[in-house]
């Protein structure tokens, strides 16, 4: 039990690490206030482009592996078997997310986690998470939001899950799923409205 607690607190610790709250410093602008009023990549893409987008991605991919691989340690220091260290591994990405999400330094108003769950899948297997992101451009780009891409991609999360690690890991990867869907709800409403910035309209504002 302790050492559970351990590893979710190391995951939801570095999922308190926030891309666009440290960009937002830098630039003097308080990105969950902007845009769509998120504190993610996507958002920071939409406020201040590409450049800074993917900057934040970026270091919200990197708390996930570094968290990750710190519990990695510490399970290998234990000696704990390899079929429950998935468990334990996925427990901790799981915080990661949650602490993306509601993280502590920002009153428990986050992001959405996506950039994050990216970084669980290259840690977990990176031709998984290639595949992945092959995945969720390809749906992104059919229907025109990159919100359905995203959504498809958990899904695939899900059936990787299910056929490499089995019954305990797949409910988790359920809750990322659930996760995904809570933090997301308004957007699937403009899309129903006709108000989601579309990814055609991203690329042409950034092009210009």
């Amino acid at each position: 039990m302790y050492l559970l607690l351990v590893i979710m607190l190391i995951g939801y610790l570095f999922g308190c690490i926030n891309g666009s709250q440290i960009i937002g410093k830098y630039k003097n602008i308080n990105i969950k206030n902007s845009g769509m009023k998120n504190a993610g990549a996507s958002n920071t893409t939409i406020v201040l482009g590409w450049r800074y987008g993917c900057i934040v991605a970026f270091i919200d991919v990197t708390k996930a592996i570094l968290s990750l691989a710190a519990a990695g340690l510490i399970l290998n220091h234990y000696n704990v078997l390899f079929e429950y260290q998935i468990l334990f591994l996925y427990i901790n990405a799981l915080f990661v997310v949650i602490g993306h999400n509601f993280p502590v330094t920002m009153s428990f108003k986050g992001g959405k986690g996506t950039a994050s769950f990216f970084g669980v899948l290259l840690f977990l297997d990176w031709k998984i998470a290639v595949m992945g992101l092959g995945v969720l451009l390809l749906f992104a780009f059919v229907t025109n939001y990159f919100v359905t891409g995203t959504f498809v991609l958990y899904l695939f999360f899900i059936m990787f899950t299910a056929y490499t690690h089995g019954r305990g890991a797949t409910y988790i990867a359920f809750l990322f799923t659930i996760l995904f869907l809570v933090k997301h709800v308004e957007n699937f409403r403009r899309i129903m409205n006709k108000e989601e910035v579309k990814l055609s309209t991203l690329l042409r504002r950034e092009a210009s």
